[in-house]
């Protein structure tokens, strides 16, 4: 494909920008962290450096951080996949107690009341994914939507929403969780559960190699030493910040560009470097519609800033609610939005046991909020050379990505949120997963979204259209 993005971006310039991202935080950009806070102030100035005025709102949160942890059980250190982050704290001598095996049901955690509980928490295999996935369309049109939607995040959200809100009652001192039927090497480093509130007892994650030694531990009435050291900070700062791209028509109508700023990998906040990219090229191209780019946080603690009850309620919401005037005709009137999230992601998967790569590109699942919006993208995408995509429409309440809360509001949306099984994995050997980054992929992404823009500031509102509601019942899969 023609690759007219060179004029003001290079690719070389785009892998400079992963490079100085991935420098904040050593790979720890969560809400609230300093990381967050450098690479906030990072994207800012290469905003101001275009000649554009940045408008920023701060947030105050109690923030939790994990510092240290550690496992060992009768006597032995068990290797410790990743704190589960949000649950509770303990002292630098850990928790000690009797070990005690419990099913995920919180009538069964009271018996591990006083002890340490372990818990199975094997990968989803019999929900189906017509529950929570539609799909419009695909390239190559032999994509399927996965018959169980499998793999870290989808089963630690499933998994975890309904019972562990419950563990605080349980009077459990502690409790292990244990990856099953995922390889070891998939789950190390995974930063989930995070839409769950604070759970007040600590919680870490062991493979199911090690698991396998902690529930033979429990069954033979054996003690444990749990360990997750970590800071609860009050009123912890963080930030959303927005910039313009006035454009030339004349017209209050506008496009909304956003993503958001906190995350724990390469792929998980690179939307940010993506938008820098894209405001370079419009600052260059003046579009006829007003650009807005959001640029949000509160994406990795969505219980404190997200707007409404809705566990898929997304944090671009409370950026909506707080600057009104950019989308609902005070001041601007937003027709259509793009979300930019998760570029350049390959595809790893668990093989016969072995976690590897299986393709140079991960499926791009994208929501496109009504039948005109998919036909931008697929018009968008013409001419790539590296290209394994999948559009979808809400459904039954979901909609996963930053796209979500543009679709409430009815904007309609093309919003890029790719799900790699790495996607919420902190890197523990400080590389950010960049061994799975593809930045020819990367670019060609920030091609489609320019041409979406381009597209779409072509259109009248009325061609736009509205976005539509979410489907219902059962999704189509293929």
């Amino acid at each position: 494909m023609e690759l007219f993005l060179d004029e003001v971006t290079s690719k070389e310039r785009v892998i400079d920008d992963m490079n100085r991202m991935n420098s904040f935080g050593g790979g720890d950009r969560l809400t609230g962290t300093q990381g967050q806070r450098d690479y906030c102030e990072w994207l800012k100035s290469e905003i101001r450096a275009m000649g554009i005025d940045v408008v920023s709102k701060q947030y105050t949160f109690d923030r939790w951080g994990a510092k240290d942890w550690s496992l060992t059980v009768d006597g032995s250190p068990v290797r410790v996949s990743s704190p589960f982050h949000y649950s509770g704290l303990t002292g630098e001598d850990g928790v000690t107690a009797k070990l005690c095996a419990v099913c995920n049901d919180p009538l069964d955690f009271l018996r591990a009341r006083g002890k340490i509980a372990v818990c199975h928490i094997k990968n989803l295999s019999l929900i189906s994914s017509k529950v929570a996935f539609n799909k419009r369309n695909s390239l190559p049109h032999d994509l399927e939507v996965e018959k169980s939607y499998r793999g870290p995040v989808s089963t630690s959200f499933v998994k975890t929403l309904l019972t562990f809100p419950f563990l605080r009652m349980s009077g459990m001192k502690g409790m292990i969780c244990v990856w099953e039927d995922m390889s070891d090497a998939m789950v190390e480093g995974q930063c989930l559960n995070f839409i769950l509130s604070y759970l007040g007892v600590p919680v870490l994650w062991v493979n199911e190699t090690e698991g396998k030694k902690v529930f033979a531990a429990a069954k033979a009435g054996k003690s444990a030493t749990l360990r997750l050291t970590g800071e609860l900070e009050k009123d912890a700062v963080t930030e959303s910040f927005h910039a313009v791209i006035e454009g030339t028509g004349g017209t209050d109508e506008a496009i909304i560009v956003n993503t958001h700023t906190d995350g724990c990998n390469f792929s998980e906040e690179n939307g940010g470097v993506g938008m820098l990219a894209l405001m370079r090229w419009f600052k260059a191209h003046p579009p006829k519609r007003n650009l807005v780019f959001a640029f949000v946080t509160g994406h990795f603690r969505l219980p404190v800033f997200r707007v409404g009850v809705m566990t898929s309620n997304q944090a671009t919401g409370r950026w909506l609610k707080d600057n009104k005037e950019l989308w609902n005709g005070e001041k601007y009137k937003a027709v259509a939005g793009c979300s930019v999230e998760h570029l350049g992601c390959t595809e790893w998967k668990d093989v016969d046991g072995v976690y590897q790569k299986t393709n140079d590109v991960d499926v791009e699942l994208v929501y496109t909020g009504n039948k005109n919006m998919d036909a931008v993208y697929y018009e968008a995408v013409k001419g790539r050379e590296r290209l394994r995509t999948m559009t979808l429409r809400g459904h039954n309440t979901m909609h996963f990505g930053e796209g979500q809360p543009l679709s409430k509001k009815g904007i309609p949306e093309i919003a890029l949120v790719t799900a790699p099984d790495y996607l919420c994995s902190v890197d523990y050997t400080g590389g950010s997963h960049m061994d799975k980054f593809n930045a020819d992929l990367m670019y060609e992404q920030l091609h489609t979204f320019v041409r979406c823009i381009e597209i779409l500031d072509g259109m009248s509102r009325k061609e736009i259209g509205r976005s539509q509601p979410y489907s219902v019942g059962l999704g189509r899969l293929k």
